[in-house]
């Protein structure tokens, strides 16, 4: 399979049994708890906002247009007015989103005050205290601590008057009205200066209040002297801390010993909020007036109120449900004459009207108040889906206020399907790279769980947006979008296990440049194609990135460790690879990662691999790393050497004649070899890294021009043989890598030996004298036998010369086991098992016959030889050489010994031989397939040896000659 598959297949496994149990359910729909809430919130939002427009409609047109003459002017005629307009505000900016989001929306009603909100109040406070104390100036009291009733009567105006600017101003100062701002460095200049301008707004309010409250001017000087001392250092404070935010780099070194991480973060929000929280006081202790003490702390509990309201829908809700209860509440005679014809309805359609807009303000209130609530939903999607730390904080609200939206949207009894899987797509769809980031990282989290997979690959392979939108992701090359490709790349690599390339064109091609970021291929050019000139090397502009640490600090584990194993049910590009620590390395092994599952989706995007110019020679390149060669460390180095492997691993495994032309166009690597040869040698290699390049070998050497090549390499064969047969008895063997590595590794020996003289001559040469006896030993290996068998068999056919005494008495040893196998063996074991014994007839044929003789097996076995033909009329593509096999075998022991033709005539054997006459195949030319083409053709076509075999068993029996002669 490929990358990620088998960590996930792995840890699903039990929640997979318990699918149909109601814990199963709910891992396949973590949002289902937080999209009912939603829903119920925006229900009674448009409850509300349908009174609301009843309540509109009705008012322009039953009473300001109907009686608005009759209507008290000093009440319900201003009533109804202010609600009109309030209403009008709220429906005018309903159909811009960010505007509707900003004045009236349940979402972001309340918000956190936080550093900025403080600073707004601070800014408030200081302006009232400015206003108090120059007022003061021009109000002459009787007594220190008493006002005239004049002078209250003017304070409360005064008072009512900053009440109403107080609120219109924290509304201006919200960060939901900066958002309006279109100008963004305008906007990051206010949120910069604001904090040092709330500072030295106390500076005024200090020189103005100097005695103003003591008697003694010694006592007024220090006090002075207090607050000038706490606000100096309250205004050296947050310059500072404002010159750290300009991220000047060289200030910001010097002031700072070390770059601003979380702990830095949390530490300049602290400072800041404390120097916020003593201007507050210092404005609280400006004067000893109560009176004054007591409207400033009312003034600032009124602004923290103010403040905290994200929007207008609050501070509306409650004007709506004030002034319905005056309406209702406060009615009189005026409209109880029923007689007069204009007033008759007048006062039903006022108990309608204010019935309604208490209605929409009691619903509006309401939809806060569960909006509140709404933490415990979000708590546990972020539970059941696994968002961890501040990204997945910022998920799930994203997610909640996008589920809001969807609610709010299109008509209340329209079913809504929404789900993290197309609020990811969504995001990844949209125009800001920071929701797109928030898009891939999603997809990515969901593709983890195992409920969710599957539903999110049907939605994206089936969205062509999507899709083209994701691939174009790989493209970018802005230094701060670096996670954002990562976790493209690795939804990609998911994706890619079923897509077809046809679908998407380019993708190869954009996958290709992911192999281009590595620094470690340096390229040596030939001096004497070389020129003196300077050119500037260009490397991708993502490993020279230096911003965005935190996302690809993120980004880099969760990649390594989606390479990091080979699972259950598939193989997987890097497995048992530890952690990637640097982007040069972690992109091309994403590549790879990609086109080794593109490679094993469909036989057509192997063809476009084959098609893209230049890719084959980048993958066969990262092979080539060492750890002398490479900057990188030994691990890093090593996974894109595991990546490059498994995926030529795969190239080289396809069937059909796509597969041919792949192996033809690996081949042709000069370098490739070589560096396989590298691999084997290196015993600090993994073992998977070393089975992975001896079944490259074995694949490539299927082809007669590539197996003579690599048979050439006499440290290919010599590692070759010592993983097969060096590694000891089977006992030694603990793991199951260390009998795959051996398995592999005999495989490919056994392709080398097939018809090839020099590749089995080179074979016994490098493995001494026990090799012989190794291979007859692992006959009795279930595990081996195969591969024993196969590599006996063209030992016996290619190299006879080269076996001596101890390898001949080891065959014969040998016999009796692979007889006793041949009885009972099935399809291509029997084939080779088969092929095996007519070689060892040929061999060794006295000890042959005396195993068949003396084990009284000989009429079982010719029975077996015959009944085997017979089962087999019809050419297998996993055994096309079963009845080739047999009548090698059949001839054999023909030519050693005639008798054996009247036991072969007794069980029929002519007519048996007739039929395969018959029947014979093309197929029968070859010795294995590959997918629908066949391999390795044989030199004698099948008819020749049913010529041969029938001329032998037509001549009957030859008489032996008598003693006496």
């Amino acid at each position: 399979m490929a990358q990620s598959t088998v960590r996930e297949h792995y840890s699903a496994q039990a929640p997979a049994r318990r699918s149909t149990t109601g814990a199963g359910k709910a891992a396949a729909s973590p949002e289902k708890t937080l999209n009912c809430f939603v829903r119920s919130v925006a229900l009674v939002e448009r409850a509300g906002n349908a009174l609301g427009t009843l309540a509109f409609t009705w008012a322009t047109v039953v009473l300001l247009g109907g009686y608005p003459t009759q209507l008290r002017p000093n009440r319900d005629f201003w009533f109804a007015t202010t609600i009109v307009f309030l209403e009008a505000a709220r429906m005018f900016s309903r159909n811009n989103r960010l505007d509707y989001q900003v004045f009236f929306h349940t979402r972001g009603a309340v918000r956190y005050l936080g550093w900025k909100g403080l600073v707004v109040i601070v800014i408030l406070s200081n302006v009232l205290s400015y206003l108090v104390v120059m007022s003061k100036k021009h109000v002459h009291a009787p007594s220190m601590f008493g006002y005239s009733r004049d002078e209250l009567l003017e304070i409360r105006k005064f008072v009512i008057g900053m009440l109403i600017l107080t609120a219109a101003l924290g509304q201006l100062l919200s960060s939901g009205a900066l958002k309006l701002l279109v100008n963004i460095p305008l906007r990051r200049a206010i949120s910069l200066c604001s904090p040092l301008a709330a500072v030295l707004l106390l500076a005024p309010s200090i020189q103005y209040s100097r005695g103003q409250d003591f008697l003694n001017d010694e006592v007024a000087f220090r006090h002075t002297m207090v607050r000038l001392s706490v606000f100096t250092v309250l205004f050296l404070a947050v310059l500072l801390l404002t010159i750290c935010r300009l991220r000047f780099q060289r200030i910001s070194k010097q002031l700072v010993h070390r770059d601003r991480g979380s702990k830095q973060r949390f530490a300049h929000r602290l400072i800041m909020n404390v120097c916020m929280l003593v201007s507050l006081v210092m404005v609280m202790c400006m004067h000893l007036d109560p009176i004054y003490l007591g409207l400033m702390l009312a003034y600032q509990v009124y602004s923290v109120v103010v403040v905290s309201f994200g929007n207008m829908q609050i501070p509306a809700a409650v004007l709506r449900v004030v002034l319905a209860l005056l309406g209702l509440t406060q009615q009189d005679d005026d409209y109880a004459d029923d007689n007069i014809e204009d007033k008759r309805n007048l006062a039903p359609s006022l108990n309608i009207f204010y019935a309604m807009v208490l209605g929409q303000g009691i619903l509006y209130l309401v939809a806060y108040v569960l909006y509140i609530f709404s933490f415990i939903p979000r708590r546990s999607l972020a539970r059941r889906g696994g968002f961890r730390g501040q990204w997945g904080k910022e998920t799930v609200n994203l997610y909640h206020g996008y589920v809001l939206e969807k609610c709010m949207e299109r008509d209340v009894l329209v079913p809504k399907k929404i789900s993290l899987a197309s609020f990811a797509m969504d995001s990844l769809n949209s125009d800001s790279p920071k929701m797109q980031l928030y898009g891939i990282r999603l997809m990515h989290n969901l593709l983890q769980m195992e409920a969710t997979k599957t539903r999110l690959l049907a939605r994206i392979t089936t969205c062509a947006k999507t899709l083209a939108r994701l691939i174009s992701l790989l493209e970018w090359t802005n230094p701060r979008d670096t996670a954002a490709i990562l976790f493209a790349a690795k939804v990609t690599a998911e994706l890619a296990k079923s897509l077809r390339v046809v679908t998407i064109p380019g993708i190869i091609q954009t996958v290709s440049t992911l192999l281009d970021y590595s620094n470690t291929q340096r390229r040596r050019g030939n001096p004497l194609m070389e020129t003196d000139d300077e050119q500037e090397a260009m490397h991708g502009p993502i490993l020279n990135a230096s911003g965005s640490q935190e996302e690809r600090r993120i980004a880099v584990p969760n990649t390594s460790n989606q390479l990091e194993t080979q699972g259950r049910s598939g193989q997987q590009v890097g497995e048992e690879e530890p952690q990637i620590g640097t982007d040069q390395d972690l992109f091309p092994a994403l590549g790879m990662s990609i086109l080794y599952n593109l490679a094993g989706c469909d036989q057509s995007n192997s063809e476009e691999i084959i098609k893209t110019t230049g890719l084959i020679p980048k993958i066969i390149g990262f092979t080539s790393y060492s750890r002398s060669e490479t900057a990188s460390t030994g691990t890093q180095g090593m996974v894109l050497v595991a990546s490059s492997l498994q995926l030529l691993h795969r190239l080289t495994s396809i069937d059909g004649e796509i597969g041919i032309k792949l192996r033809h166009k690996v081949s042709k690597h000069a370098f490739l070899l070589q560096n396989l040869a590298k691999i084997l040698q290196d015993r600090m290699s993994s073992q998977k890294m070393r089975k992975l390049a001896a079944g490259i070998l074995r694949n490539l050497a299927v082809d007669g021009k590539s197996r003579q090549e690599i048979g050439c390499i006499q440290v290919i064969v010599m590692r070759l043989t010592q993983e097969f047969i060096s590694l000891g008895e089977p006992s030694t063997l603990s793991t199951i890598a260390d009998h795959l590595l051996r398995k592999v590794a005999g495989q490919a020996l056994a392709m080398l030996a097939m018809e090839s003289v020099h590749n089995c001559s080179v074979i016994l040469e490098g493995a001494g004298h026990e090799f012989i006896k190794e291979l007859t030993t692992m006959i009795h290996d279930d595990r081996y036998r195969c591969v024993a068998a196969s590599l006996l068999r063209n030992m016996c056919l290619h190299a006879p010369y080269k076996l001596n005494e101890s390898d001949l008495q080891a065959l014969s040893y040998s016999v009796r086991e692979v007889l006793e196998r041949i009885m009972d063996a099935e399809g291509a074991e029997l084939e080779i098992l088969i092929g095996l014994s007519s070689q060892m007839c040929k061999v060794i044929p006295e000890g042959f016959a005396r195993e068949l003789e003396h084990g009284y097996i000989k009429d079982r076995f010719i029975r077996r030889l015959v009944d085997a033909l017979n089962a087999n009329m019809e050419p297998s593509a996993h055994y096309p050489g079963i009845r080739r096999a047999i009548l090698e075998q059949v001839i054999s022991m023909m030519e050693h010994d005639s008798g054996y033709v009247s036991s072969f005539n007794n069980c029929r054997m002519t007519e048996t031989v007739s039929m395969v006459e018959e029947t014979a195949s093309k197929a029968e030319n070859y010795s294995m397939f590959l997918g629908d083409a066949g391999v390795m053709e044989h030199r004698e076509p099948l008819s020749s040896l049913v010529v041969r075999a029938k001329q032998f068993l037509n001549a009957g029996p030859i008489p032996q000659p008598s003693p006496s002669t």
